[in-house]
């Protein structure tokens, strides 16, 4: 289970403080598809990067399944999000002058897997998101959509039980940014918890509960 307790995440801002979350408490299921919405400027980028143990909270807590995530020195946390998490972003994230295959085998070359099993492991799951003839590609030789897909291939080298995603249709059209929520759905009936933030209300709609954020509280 994901946890947050009375999160409050500030920052100063000119000659002012921003609240980004304010008193944040909220509760994720293990297998739960959640959906973080409110307007921009709400605090749901903020609360998935304190969710996803990469943003401290100024105060409160965040626990993944009983340990308290910003106790554990730098080290440890990083470990086990590379474990327990996988980060899907608006943005992709790939590494330009890596192919398709080597953008995969980053968080696995990252947790010591041998060379073989990197390579296995990034042709396979390239293949399960439509991928297999464009291993050697790299992101410049790829379409939006393609290289969406490449970053959630990536997502799942390691194997994560819980998929943190942010705005990961934002860049699409419609018809490609449904087909990545249907692939988060599946991902959710294999067991996965999802935590998606979306200003797109249709994908928010594929999801099982909603969390709306406004002014850095949950209203509802």
């Amino acid at each position: 289970m994901l946890r947050m307790e009375s999160v409050t995440h500030q920052f100063p801002h000119r000659r002012s403080t921003v609240r980004a979350l304010d008193n944040v408490s909220a509760e994720i299921p293990p297998g739960d598809f959640t959906a973080v919405v409110g307007p921009s400027g709400s605090g749901k980028s903020t609360l998935l990067l304190s969710l996803g143990g990469m943003l401290r909270p100024t105060s409160g807590a965040v626990y993944w399944n009983g340990d308290r995530v910003y106790d554990l020195a730098p080290n440890a946390r990083a470990r086990l999000r590379r474990k327990t998490v996988g980060f899907l972003f608006q943005t992709f994230n790939l590494v330009p002058y890596l192919t398709a295959e080597e953008n995969v085998q980053v968080p696995l070359f990252l947790a010591g897997a041998a060379v073989s099993l990197q390579r296995s492991r990034a042709r396979e799951l390239l293949s399960r998101v439509g991928l297999g003839d464009r291993i050697d590609h790299k992101p410049s030789e790829l379409s939006i959509g393609q290289q969406q897909r490449v970053a959630l291939a990536r997502v799942l080298s390691n194997d994560p039980q819980v998929i943190l995603a942010d705005e990961p249709t934002g860049n699409l059209d419609p018809k490609t940014g449904g087909e990545v929520i249907s692939f988060l759905e599946e991902l959710n009936r294999e067991g996965r918890t999802i935590v998606m933030v979306t200003h797109d209300p249709r994908a928010a709609e594929r999801a099982t509960r909603r969390l709306v954020l406004e002014e850095g509280r949950i209203r509802e």
